[in-house]
């Protein structure tokens, strides 16, 4: 599960991807600017590449896990319910079920 030890971020009304967007109570991001602050920290801090990122923090194949395995242990994620091999965060999980209501572990 994730920790909760950490300080609440509270949305300040401005987009967290340095845009200068003026967005909606509630909100951190405008539309699709979340995948924008994403790019940008991973071009800062690993070399704008996932495979970079995951070496580096050791999630790399051949590491001690996964970092399916860790989200699954540590990071609130589950495994579908119906047996499949989807795993993600709830809502994740919940649109799955919609999107295949026929999904079926094998």
């Amino acid at each position: 599960m994730p920790s909760n030890d950490k300080p609440r971020l509270i949305p300040t009304g401005n987009c967290w991807c340095g845009c200068g967007n003026e967005i909606g109570i509630g909100k951190f991001f405008a539309s699709g600017h979340d995948k924008t602050a994403e790019a940008a920290y991973m071009a800062v801090h690993h070399e704008a590449s996932v495979a970079r990122l995951l070496a580096d923090t050791g999630f790399a194949p051949g590491g001690k896990e996964t970092i399916r395995e860790a989200a699954l242990d540590r990071g609130g994620w589950n495994l579908c319910p119906r047996g499949c091999d989807y795993a993600g965060a709830p809502a994740s999980i919940t649109k799955h079920l919609r999107t295949y209501p026929n999904c079926k572990g094998d």
